[in-house]
């Protein structure tokens, strides 16, 4: 298997290989792909190796975004308290549905397809969701799949909290009325981008099986595990780390230096994992974004400040590049005000230590 692909939880994947959610000829060819690449169920979960996305385009050569969406539904559906595993302690203890939502910034440790962004704002917290699949058809796998995930877990410890939803950015497909139904209308389509909102009156709900002290125990392990796994990660994740950090390191040069690394090297290297640096850029200030302009209370010159725009101007102009609208376009379609300057504070007034 390749290094630094993209992929989801090994014990996960073997659990819906093993389930009804795929018919006996798909398992048969997923377990051929698999002896092909000299692996198999054991093997990936021994070795605690994510099962390749790509693996599912082999087996569904004519995936398309309406089959993609069913069978990210279906996985869903039957995922465990156990499918996840070092998060798995974690989940189960978690206290409350804002210590569960808390475990999204250690999803590295077991899926490199899906990218959360969390954004905490007055109302609640919006998760963004993005595919890196490379595939924009599954992409809408292990985002369905993803965000239905979060759903299904929530109704299991803390049961059905019929205010968090789920934002999908493409159409319905005819099958998933019935999913719909099954999560009480908290699935809408045709949404601007993707992602999970959650009240805050959700976030306060107790969960069923709180235990403090080995909630306390898993973190720690998993801030160690997240640590190991910083030397090892791949050339265009320690690239969105370091934007994370500082959003206006704008040049590939920069980055290269901080990484000890020279620019030729930072280019192949990020060539040689089917990227460049602007794109790695691009994206990671696209989701920031999005995330951002989610929140009605932060003002789109504020988002702009915040993502080291100097000029509104050329921060309108890239994200209808990246998305198609204007950022008060993209507003309008989410039903806020076009233009939120009156509540709130003064452009650049600091909502970067809250993402």
């Amino acid at each position: 298997m390749r290094v630094y692909e993209p992929g989801v939880p090994p014990l996960a994947f073997t659990q819906m290989l093993n389930s009804s959610a795929i018919d006996r000829e798909a398992a048969a060819r997923f377990r051929t792909v698999m002896a092909r690449e000299g692996t198999d169920e054991t093997a990936l979960l021994a070795q605690d190796r994510q099962a390749p996305v790509r693996w599912f385009r082999e087996v569904y050569p004519v995936l398309d975004r309406a089959e993609a969406t069913q069978l990210g539904f279906a996985f869903a559906e039957h995922s465990q308290l156990t499918s996840f595993g070092p998060l798995s302690v974690p989940l189960v203890s978690a206290g409350s549905v804002a210590e569960i939502v808390e475990l999204f910034a250690f999803l590295p440790l077991i899926s490199t397809a899906l990218r959360p962004h969390v954004h905490p704002g007055e109302s609640g917290l919006t998760i963004g969701l993005t595919g890196h699949t490379r595939d924009p058809d599954l992409d809408c796998l292990v985002v369905a799949y993803g965000g239905s995930t979060v759903l299904r877990l929530l109704d299991l410890l803390a049961g059905t909290l019929p205010s968090v939803t789920l934002y999908l950015e493409w159409p319905a497909p005819a099958s998933a009325a019935e999913w719909e139904q099954s999560r009480g209308g908290r699935v809408v389509f045709d949404a601007p981008t993707s992602y999970v909102q959650v009240p805050q009156d959700a976030l306060d709900e107790v969960c069923r099986f709180a235990d403090p002290v080995a909630y306390r125990v898993a973190i720690a392990d998993l801030r160690t595990a997240l640590e190991r796994r910083h030397g090892t990660i791949s050339f265009a994740e320690r690239v969105r780390l370091l934007l994370e950090e500082d959003p206006g390191q704008a040049h590939g040069a920069r980055v290269a230096d901080k990484l000890s690394v020279s620019t030729s090297t930072l280019k192949r290297r990020l060539a040689e994992e089917g990227t460049t640096f602007r794109e790695v850029r691009e994206s990671w200030l696209r989701e920031q974004a999005i995330a951002l302009l989610l929140d009605p209370t932060i003002t789109i010159s504020q988002v702009a400040a915040d993502l080291a725009y100097g000029d509104l101007s050329n921060f309108s102009h890239a994200f209808k590049r990246w998305t198609g609208q204007s950022p008060r376009e993209f507003r309008h379609t989410r039903g806020h005000p076009p233009d939120d300057l009156s509540r709130a504070s003064p452009a650049g007034s600091g909502r970067r230590d809250q993402r």
